[in-house]
């Protein structure tokens, strides 16, 4: 199975300008736990889950920051066609547990951990990438 077969669609993206605060009001209303930063021509720059708002914003200091600040840059990503094994593949080595999915560097859609999961033929390979992303990270 490919990626934009399991992928969401449906896609909100911030701006680089965009208020710490106004990206987690974003993420509470659309019930969702990352969001893509880009640029006016919808291509991506990085990406803000909210743990990274927790982590590089708040526990940081009192002062008002924006998405660029604390996006995370080198971003790790799926390709429409890729297939499911693959993004799983890279969710565990990246311990991520969403992959934004690009296409000339624009965003298409979303694959988390979850929509694999929900496939009967990938619940042992979603645990499998799970448990790899839930060990402590060695990467800095």
């Amino acid at each position: 199975m490919r990626v934009k077969d399991l992928m969401s669609t449906t896609v909100t993206c911030v701006r680089p300008e965009t208020s710490i605060e106004q990206v987690a009001k974003q993420m509470k209303q659309e019930n969702i736990g990352s969001i893509p930063v880009c640029n006016d021509r919808g291509e991506a720059l990085g990406i803000i889950t909210d743990r990274d708002i927790v982590v590089r914003s708040v526990s940081n200091s009192n002062e008002q920051k924006s998405a660029k600040d604390i996006m995370t840059k080198n971003l790790i990503f799926a390709e429409p066609n890729m297939n499911t094994h693959e993004a799983a593949l890279l969710m565990a080595k990246y311990q991520v547990r969403r992959l934004p999915v690009l296409e000339n560097n624009k965003i298409i859609g979303m694959l988390a951990m979850a929509d694999i999961a929900r496939k009967p033929i990938y619940v042992d390979e979603a645990g499998d990438a799970l448990s790899a992303i839930s060990k402590q990270s060695t990467l800095n």
